[in-house]
């Protein structure tokens, strides 16, 4: 059988295969509620083979929406329809998961379909808050500074957002510090110029997320997983690096994160980035081999083959899809029969397996 449909373990978990359907935003939501268009969209891809699916990220805060169609867990009421989209997940096979995010200085935004900006008054509009007041854009809105008691806020959102996960029926948290949202904005000398203890040193600048990872940890069980995205570089000179990144790996594996999500970019605008095949899969080997915990690799992987030789080659453990995912939602089915291989599908579709 391919490395692409073996079961791989985490702490209490196993998937029953290695494809993951990464978190992607819908802008779809009411007062951050999940509705039936959530349902479906991760259900599909439950019933279409993926090992485990996790939600879009979801706001730890009304204030850490991206935009105001954003998913939320800010309140118990948003529990109850993410009870039963997990509920449906499990049902078929696949685990289910959550990413935790907080906008930073991108919140506010438009629907994407709408318009690429910033909603700056209405309804539909808030304070973006930020560690420095530098907007995201030239010329953009300044966000507000977060005095350390905002910061120690944010630490807490983090913390009851993961008990509400945990009642919804979560099995993984990713916490989202990657494209240019707030923990990203923290990790970032770019974004990030502070002089208080959350600023200045890598010590400083990664702070935050190491007591958001405690805040998670004393509610989150021990026997499930813990994952954490980050921008592995900002593709700028004197920015995040890569090397940044390998250095607090190995402080996520000692506390106790169990895998890295290898993204990168978002923190920065108008950024070249070589976008070919695989093109973030070597900061995936090079931190899986330098710091020894498990990576997941993700961006323009588009074929089971590619995924395989990811795989066979131990350049990353997981295979993240996104967009791959939004074409074909049952790829995994496809890919089991483009690698030769025999897996169950959902018996109401049994009939259209030959």
């Amino acid at each position: 059988m391919a490395l692409l449909f073996t079961p791989y373990t985490i702490r209490s978990i196993t998937f029953k295969n290695r494809i993951v359907v990464s978190p992607m935003c819908q802008y779809s939501s009411e007062d951050g509620f999940a509705n039936d268009w959530h349902l479906v969209h991760l259900g599909s891809r439950a019933i279409g083979g993926a090992a485990l699916i996790i939600q879009e990220a979801t706001a730890i805060s009304p204030e850490g929406r991206i935009s105001y169609g954003d998913m939320g867990i800010w309140k118990d009421e948003h529990i109850e329809k993410l009870r039963t989209i997990t509920s449906f997940i499990h049902a078929h096979g696949a685990v289910a998961g959550i990413q935790l995010a907080h906008a930073g200085r991108k919140a506010s935004f438009d629907k994407p379909w709408v318009s690429d900006k910033q909603v700056l008054e209405g309804e539909n509009s808030w304070e973006a808050v930020a560690p420095s007041a530098i907007p995201f854009y030239e010329g953009g809105k300044a966000p507000t500074e977060l005095t350390v008691e905002g910061i120690e806020k944010v630490v807490t959102d983090f913390k009851a957002a993961a008990q509400r996960a945990l009642a919804a029926g979560f099995k993984v948290i990713e916490i989202h510090a990657a494209h240019g949202y707030l923990i990203n904005e923290f990790l970032s000398p770019f974004s990030n110029k502070r002089v208080d203890d959350y600023g200045g040193s890598f010590e400083n600048r990664i702070r935050i997320l190491l007591e958001i990872i405690t805040a998670i940890q004393s509610e989150w069980p021990s026997e499930l997983p813990l994952f954490v995205r980050i921008s592995a570089t900002e593709w700028t000179e004197g920015a995040w690096t890569i090397e940044d990144s390998v250095k607090l790996s190995m402080i996520l594996k000692e506390k106790g994160v169990d895998l890295v999500d290898c993204s990168t970019g978002g923190n920065i605008p108008h950024v070249k980035i070589p976008l070919v095949a695989g093109y973030q899969v070597p900061f995936a080997e090079k931190i899986k081999r330098e710091t020894g915990i498990a990576t997941g690799a993700v961006g323009l992987i588009t074929s089971a083959e590619q995924a395989e030789g990811i795989l066979q080659n131990q350049q990353a453990d997981l295979i993240f899809m996104a967009r791959g995912s939004l074409r074909d939602p049952y790829f995994p089915l496809h890919a089991a029969k483009a690698l030769g291989d025999d897996i169950d599908w959902p018996l109401q579709y049994a009939r259209a397996k030959k």
